[in-house]
């Protein structure tokens, strides 16, 4: 093993609560994405059961990412899959010709605010690539 396997290996899995603001104002956007999408997927379920999927599969996407991002196994480069991820959800919305409503403009608020905080995060993280965040 080398000494950089040693040295990730003997970090605790949770790496502690995470400092400045931007990564609460990221988690508090991707947790009212969630929110939305898992509320929403039981009602979507009677109607559109691949929808309703996909609601779950957004907001199970969103705690992962946050589990993730609170661990050791975080990169710098998972910050453009969670833009890119967050984007997606904008994009099907729009492509999809998303109903406009109170939770619809929660949840693309909330992921428009996660995309802008995670590249502020992706822009202003000084650690290598093979660092932990």
């Amino acid at each position: 093993m080398s000494a950089d396997t040693t040295t990730a290996e003997s970090r605790p899995l949770f790496t502690g609560l995470p400092s400045g603001i931007a990564p609460y104002v990221a988690i508090v956007g991707a947790l009212a994405s969630t929110y939305v999408h898992l509320s929403m997927a039981p009602m979507l379920l009677q109607f559109d059961q691949t929808q309703a999927i996909l609601f779950v599969l957004a907001g199970v996407g969103f705690l992962a990412g946050i589990a993730v991002y609170l661990s050791r196994f975080w990169r710098r480069e998972f910050y453009l899959v969670a833009i890119a991820f967050a984007l997606a959800q904008i994009v099907a919305w729009v492509v999809m010709s998303g109903r406009v409503s109170e939770m619809a403009m929660l949840s693309k608020g909330g992921e428009a605010v996660f995309a802008v905080a995670a590249a502020y995060l992706y822009l202003n993280d000084s650690s290598d690539a093979d660092a932990v965040v």
